[in-house]
């Protein structure tokens, strides 16, 4: 499980998965959910539970799920 004490501390940084793969900003937490944005003009939004969260270095919050199971979480 993450490291994170303060949700909010993690609103704007940026979101990875496994190897990587770029899940855009955080845009907002919510109770059970968080939601990132990426992109510039064609936003994508995913909705990833808390749970998947591994851990905050205080500049990247990381997520333990890969490109292809991120799209399962991905809204337009």
């Amino acid at each position: 499980m993450s490291n994170i004490s303060n949700w909010d501390d993690i609103v704007k940084k940026e979101a990875r998965g496994i190897n990587d793969y770029d899940l855009g900003e955080v845009h907002e937490v919510e109770p059970e959910i968080v939601v990132t944005k990426k992109g510039v003009v064609d936003k994508d939004k995913f909705y990833l539970p808390k749970s998947l969260v591994e851990r905050f270095d205080g500049h990247k919050v990381f997520f333990s799920i890969t490109k292809e199971d991120a799209q399962n979480y991905r809204k337009d």
